[in-house]
């Protein structure tokens, strides 16, 4: 076999290509003229002996050989980017990276202290961290543009490996002079009559929130949609509206702003938030300390015999 054929730059623009559903674009993402991106999967497909791409007026899709072609070319890949990253690590005297990917709840309330204290037991191991969506994230390691992804409950996931990481509570965030501010607690039911300052409407939080008013047939009345806790207290603030946030996030904010944080009595408001990794098998040292770190499901997973 002519292994030539599989060249990583022909691997990589297949993967954009399904990844935009465009040669055009995936030439463009994989730095490549159109026409020699065209002629490198024209090659593919003539030295594998079957068609890749569906291709139409509009772009083109999958066939099941090219889903099949996706799904291993990832893998080939994944395996150079960590070739890559041992070898660069141990020519620099360091010994591994992680990449994670993290909703913003694990962001602000949990891995502040938890990478700290990774990084103190292993100061060798580099650790690069996007904060994402939750269905960003899952993709990110289903496609292995991430190692560990951490994101909430109700995330649809997929065939990844998924682990409990930590559990989290949301609660109202209302002003001091917001008439609901006299409640110790309350149920969402009790709040939907008041507007509402909401994360956007990717965030899992924000897809929580409209299927718990959906299932009280009760609408959602949002004033506005803001990106970050932050800017969610800032607006709740300055009477734009109420939120809904989890606790830890919402702390820090309640004195300096002058908020009140309410119990949101309802069961749907105690969150699990996830660990997911592509694979528990063969996973490089460093993924599968800093998972172990991170989840003890998971170190029971990794680490079983």
């Amino acid at each position: 076999m002519n292994y030539a054929r599989f060249d990583l730059v022909t691997l990589n623009l297949f993967i954009e290509i399904a990844r935009t559903g465009s040669i055009t674009r995936g030439a463009q993402q994989a730095n490549l003229a159109v026409a020699a991106a065209s002629k490198r999967v024209s090659d593919l497909e003539a030295h594998l002996g079957t068609r890749l791409l569906y291709r139409h007026a509009n772009g083109v899709t999958l066939t099941e050989a090219g889903r099949s072609c996706f799904q291993h070319a990832l893998g080939i890949l994944q395996d150079v980017d960590r070739m890559s990253g041992d070898l660069s690590d141990f020519a620099a005297g360091g010994r591994g990276q992680v990449r994670i990917w993290a909703n913003t709840s694990a962001v602000t309330q949990f891995l502040p202290d938890d990478l700290t204290r990774f990084r103190r037991e292993h100061p060798g191991i580099r650790v690069s961290l996007e904060e994402r969506n939750s269905g960003d994230v899952v993709a990110a390691v289903r496609e292995n543009r991430a190692d560990i992804g951490l994101f909430a409950d109700r995330t649809a996931v997929g065939d990844i490996d998924v682990f409990d990481y930590r559990q989290d509570r949301l609660v109202l965030i209302v002003s001091l002079d917001h008439p609901l501010a006299m409640h110790d607690s309350v149920r969402l039911a009790d709040a939907l009559d008041y507007e509402f300052v909401s994360l956007s409407e990717a965030t899992s939080l924000a897809e929580r929130l409209r299927t718990e008013c959906s299932r009280l047939e009760k609408p959602l009345k949002l004033s506005i949609q803001v990106r970050s806790f932050d800017a969610v207290c800032r607006m709740v603030m300055v009477g734009l509206g109420i939120g809904v946030l989890p606790r830890l996030a919402a702390e820090p904010h309640v004195r300096s702003m002058g908020l009140k944080l309410i119990t949101l009595t309802d069961d749907w408001a105690e969150r699990t938030l996830l660990l997911a990794l592509r694979s528990t098998l063969a996973l490089p040292a460093p993924v599968r300390l800093l998972a172990s770190c991170l989840s003890a499901d998971a170190a029971r997973a990794i680490n079983a015999p």
